[in-house]
């Protein structure tokens, strides 16, 4: 077995062990980050006043393939009520992101972190990794994973963000 798919399975079994809410960490404000997207570079501060939904992932990662189709409708959903989401791929190969988002087009914004600094900074635990981000620039709540039933108590956490 080839180095990349032992560590891709290590990965999913501490996934799968971790999936859940966890306390935020980093607690408090999220850190600078400077995002890049295809159009740029995007700072995460600029973002203010905005509640954020900032998911990790990659292209091999099972449940992203899930979360996708999810965080389409949710940007559609709320994001006239001010709802950002940014999914940062750590992927190092652009090919992989591009056949990826082929199979599971984003109707949010995309970010590529392939030396994972970003998702060092924010101190992803696991693919997939969310950290919702409230108006004031202020983790939230943080996610790894995504399951089906997540689904619901991860909206009801956006609203009540949108409505405070």
């Amino acid at each position: 077995m080839q180095l990349a798919s032992v560590y891709r399975l290590a990965l999913a079994v501490a996934v799968g062990a971790l999936a859940g809410w966890t306390p935020p960490a980093p607690a408090g404000s999220a850190p600078e980050l400077a995002l890049t997207t295809r159009q740029g570079v995007l700072p995460l501060a600029s973002l203010r006043g905005k509640v954020v939904y900032l998911d990790y992932w990659a292209s091999w990662c099972g449940p992203c393939r899930s979360s996708f189709p999810w965080m389409n409708e949710m940007q559609s959903r709320y994001g006239d009520r001010g709802l950002v989401i940014v999914a940062v791929s750590v992927d190092k190969e652009p090919a992989a992101v591009d056949s990826f988002l082929r199979q599971y087009p984003a109707r949010f914004t995309i970010a590529y972190d392939p030396a994972g600094a970003a998702a060092g900074a924010m101190q992803v635990k696991g693919m997939p990794s969310s950290y919702l981000i409230d108006r004031e620039g202020n983790v939230h709540a943080v996610h790894v994973g995504f399951r089906e039933q997540d689904k619901a108590e991860l909206e009801t956490r956006i609203r009540t963000l949108l409505t405070d």
